[in-house]
């Protein structure tokens, strides 16, 4: 490899964005929030660092591991680039809008920076948007978020959309009410999780035949919701089924176009959720365009807020979308007038200043991607080229 080569290299997971890649996914991510403003969500926008005890109290310790930590130069106190912006909006949410009306609804746009990716999602630099409602515990506020997510991803011409709904606190619900102790209901949780049917058996146990059909009862959620219906379950796991079966009939009545599916036994990936959670795909899309679901909400004084939102991943829903259509280019020769160059921008036109002359503008208008070069006044479009 060349020196030159091998200064263009950069670390693992992480990658340039280019042209027109990354004014799609900016223009994307706007599109995405204006459906969230309409909602009535405001924009918020933390700072990529923070310090480390305070990003990575409460919901912010599941990216603990993930999250890459340096000393500040200044305070002399360690700090975390941030690996999720969830717990950011929480921490705005007790500190600077703690008086604000509850419930708080806000969204944000951002990158963030993991130490490591996964087999399926390499990368470590990403791109997020997303929402939290924060200071909601019901049932309405669960379902509103599951549509919002549905309708932001339809506005940006993501079709064939499905969402997974889970309940992750449920196996554990199910699993203490039948006196298990803590360490089989993590163990417990692994194995369904792995969809390891004989583990399963292996660790439950007498009650096995009471989680084969947890977990049988994963699928379309009318499907689900009768399976499930129909098992004897512990109190508090009544309960929660309760809830995961209020929150999908909301969605069901106010977005009745999305596939909307059931894993109640689901739990990787929403280890701090407290609640309902869902997961978002689109048919023919490789991987998650986002998750989502409930949580308690740090409050900083050792108290707790309970919040719900999601978090959408730019790079799989940039997949999911053509790219838009070729730019209006016009190539304006040198000493174009510049009132007449600030007209052609107000008219939509994207202009491509000559900085020197050139005998061949038509030539030079190519070489520099424009669709129309101006001659005598007016924009002339170029004959499309064709190989040989």
């Amino acid at each position: 490899m060349t020196e030159a080569g091998e200064k263009a290299l950069l670390p693992a997971g992480l990658q340039d964005l280019l042209a027109p890649d990354a004014a799609h996914e900016a223009a994307t991510v706007d599109r995405l929030l204006a459906t969230c403003v309409a909602f009535g969500y405001e924009r918020v926008k933390p700072p990529l660092m923070e310090f480390e005890e305070t990003l990575l109290a409460g919901a912010g310790s599941a990216v603990a591991q993930q999250s890459f930590r340096l000393m500040d130069p200044v305070s002399q106190r360690m700090m975390v680039l941030r690996a999720d912006i969830t717990p950011q909006v929480a921490r705005i949410a007790a500190t600077r809008l703690r008086n604000a009306p509850r419930p708080l609804r806000l969204c944000y746009g951002g990158q963030v920076l993991r130490v490591r990716g996964s087999q399926l999602r390499p990368e470590r630099q990403v791109s997020q948007a997303g929402v939290e409602i924060i200071g909601a515990a019901e049932p309405e506020a669960d379902a509103e978020v599951v549509v919002l997510a549905a309708e932001a991803l339809a506005a940006v011409g993501v079709g064939k959309l499905s969402a997974d709904l889970n309940q992750p606190t449920l196996v554990g619900a199910v699993a203490e009410g039948l006196g298990f102790a803590a360490i089989d209901v993590a163990a417990l949780r692994a194995t369904l999780d792995r969809k390891d049917a004989a583990a399963v058996s292996a660790l439950a146990g007498r009650h096995s035949g009471l989680f084969l059909d947890l977990l049988r009862a994963a699928g379309p959620a009318e499907q689900s919701l009768a399976a499930l219906g129909r098992l004897e379950l512990p109190e508090a796991a009544r309960a929660e089924l309760a809830t995961l079966e209020r929150v999908a009939r909301l969605v069901q009545a106010a977005a009745p176009s999305l596939t909307l599916t059931i894993d109640p036994v689901e739990h990787r990936g929403f280890e701090y959720q407290t609640g309902v959670s869902f997961t978002l795909f689109a048919r023919d899309v490789r991987g998650e365009l986002g998750r989502g679901g409930r949580y308690l909400a740090d409050c900083l004084d050792g108290s707790a807020e309970p919040a719900t939102g999601f978090t959408l991943y730019m790079d799989s829903i940039c997949r999911a979308l053509p790219l838009p259509a070729r730019p209006r280019r016009l190539y304006l020769p040198y000493g174009t007038p510049a009132a007449a160059a600030r007209a052609l921008r107000g008219e939509g036109w994207i202009t491509v200043a000559a900085l020197a002359p050139v005998e061949d503008a038509r030539g030079a208008a190519r070489r520099l991607a424009c669709s129309h070069v101006w001659r005598d006044g007016k924009p002339e479009q170029l004959p499309e080229q064709t190989g040989d």
